[in-house]
C-alpha cells in the first residue's frame, strides 16, 4: 500500500522538484548560507556544513579514481584490471576507505560516475503534457528509442533547458544496461562500499542524474535533520509564547487603562455632581433671599392694618391666603369711609366690600366684609432674579 501511494505522489513530488530547481531560489539560499558560513570561525564550518557531502567514485574501465565533488584533486586511485598488481589495488582502496572514514557517516554521500561510452543518451521532444509524468513515458519510449527491453536496463529521465517548439519540451533519456552495472555494483558491495547514486561522469562531474534503482538506494538516518526540527519546532513554539505573552501583556495594559478610565469617569461624574448641587444651593439661597427681599411681612400688614384703621373699627377676622387675596370682617360706626383709609396704603390696593353693609343691633355700629390685594412691588424684581438663579443653577 505505501508503494501505490509513493508511486501515485512521485509525479506531485517531481513536480515540484522541477518547479524548486528551476526557481531563483536554490542559488539565492546557497549564496546566503555560504555568506553565513564564511563568518563563522574556521574551526566551527564542519559544524554548519552544507549537510551530505558527495563524494565522486569515476570507473573507467579498469581505473577508479576518488574525488570530492567540486574538487578536482584526485584522494584515491587504484587499477583493478588482472595485470595491475593486489598490492595496488589494496592500497588505492585502503585510500579510499581512510578518506570516507573521515567523513561524518551521517553526511557521507558517494556517487559513482559512468564512463560515457557505457551509456546511451537519447534526446526527445515530447509533449508539455507528459512532464508530469515522465517516467512513465520514457517507459513507454524505451522499445521505440532503445534496442533495450525495460527488463534489461536501468534509466533515468531529465528535462533539457533551451528554446522548444510551442506546446513541447526537450528532454533526455540515459540508459545502462543490467550486464554492465550490475557487475560493478557487486564489487563494490564486496569492499564494502555503498553506493547512493549512479551518474554519468562528465569533465569529472555528474551529469544529474540518478540511473541507481530506488530499491537499492540506502536509507540514510539523519539525526542532526531530526535535531534540526527539533530546534525549529521549539522556535516556532517559542516564538508562538512570545507572541501570546505579547498580547496578554497588552489586554494586561489595556485592562488597567480601561479600569483608570472607569475611576476617572467616575470621579469626573462625582465632581460633576457635587457642582450641580452647589449651583443648585446658591440658586436656591439666592431665590430665598429675592423671595424674602421682595415679600411683606405679616407683621407690617397688620401694623400698617393697625395705624390706617379708626379707634372706632375693630375687627373680629383677617386672612391672607397664598394669592395675596386679604380678608377683613369687622364693625365700624362710618364703614364706608374704611376704603377712603386704605386707599393710600402702599401694600394693600384694590380694597372693596363683599356684600352689603348691614347695621349691627347689639354694638350699633355697621357690619362689613372687606376684600383687598396684597401690593407687592418688589415682586417684578423678585422673579427675574429667581430665574437667573435657576438658570445659573442649570449651567453645568
Amino acid at each position: 500500500m505505501s508503494s501505490t501511494a509513493m508511486q501515485s505522489l512521485r509525479p506531485l513530488v517531481d513536480r515540484l522538484r522541477r518547479g524548486w530547481r528551476a526557481s531563483p531560489l536554490p542559488v539565492f539560499f546557497g549564496w546566503w548560507a555560504g555568506e553565513l558560513r564564511g563568518m563563522l570561525p574556521p574551526h566551527w564550518h564542519g559544524w554548519f556544513g552544507g549537510g551530505a557531502d558527495w563524494h565522486l567514485l569515476q570507473y573507467a574501465g579498469t581505473q577508479w579514481t576518488l574525488r570530492r565533488a567540486g574538487y578536482s584533486a584526485v584522494l584515491a586511485r587504484w587499477d583493478d584490471s588482472d595485470e595491475a598488481s593486489a598490492t595496488d589495488a589494496g592500497v588505492g582502496q585502503a585510500a579510499m576507505k581512510a578518506v570516507l572514514q573521515k567523513v561524518d557517516r551521517d553526511d557521507l554521500r558517494l556517487a559513482l560516475l559512468l564512463p560515457p561510452a557505457a551509456v546511451l543518451r537519447r534526446a526527445l521532444v515530447l509533449p508539455v503534457a507528459a512532464r508530469d509524468n515522465l517516467q512513465q513515458v520514457m517507459a513507454f519510449e524505451m522499445d521505440r528509442q532503445t534496442p533495450f527491453s525495460m527488463a534489461q536496463v536501468y534509466y533515468a529521465a531529465r528535462e533539457l533547458r533551451g528554446p522548444a517548439i510551442a506546446g513541447r519540451f526537450n528532454a533526455e533519456l540515459v540508459v545502462v544496461t543490467r550486464g554492465m552495472l550490475d557487475p560493478v555494483l557487486a564489487y563494490l558491495h564486496t569492499l564494502g562500499v555503498s553506493i547512493d547514486a549512479v551518474d554519468l561522469a562528465v569533465d569529472n562531474e555528474r551529469l544529474g542524474v540518478n540511473l541507481l534503482p530506488s530499491e537499492q538506494t540506502p536509507r540514510h538516518v539523519r539525526p542532526r535533520q531530526r535535531l534540526n526540527l527539533a530546534l525549529a519546532a521549539t522556535c516556532v513554539l517559542l516564538l508562538a509564547l512570545m507572541l501570546g505573552q505579547w498580547l496578554h501583556n497588552r489586554q494586561a495594559a489595556l485592562a488597567q487603562m480601561q479600569t483608570e478610565v472607569d475611576d476617572m469617569r467616575g470621579e469626573a461624574q462625582q465632581i460633576a455632581s457635587l457642582r450641580q448641587q452647589l449651583q443648585d444651593n446658591a440658586g436656591a439661597a439666592g431665590f430665598l433671599v429675592q423671595r424674602k427681599k421682595g415679600t411683606v411681612t405679616m407683621l407690617s400688614l397688620l401694623q400698617d392694618v393697625t395705624t390706617r384703621l379708626p379707634d372706632s373699627a375693630w375687627l373680629e377676622r383677617f386672612n391672607v391666603d397664598n394669592t395675596g387675596q386679604i380678608g377683613m370682617q369687622g364693625q365700624s360706626l362710618q364703614a364706608a369711609k374704611l376704603l377712603d383709609v386704605l386707599k393710600d396704603s402702599t401694600l394693600i390696593t384694590q380694597a372693596s366690600f363683599q356684600g352689603s353693609i348691614q347695621p349691627d343691633p347689639t354694638s350699633g355700629k355697621e357690619r362689613f366684609y372687606l376684600t383687598a390685594q396684597l401690593h407687592q412691588p418688589n415682586t417684578g424684581r423678585a422673579k427675574p432674579a429667581a430665574a437667573a438663579s435657576t438658570d445659573a443653577g442649570g449651567t453645568p
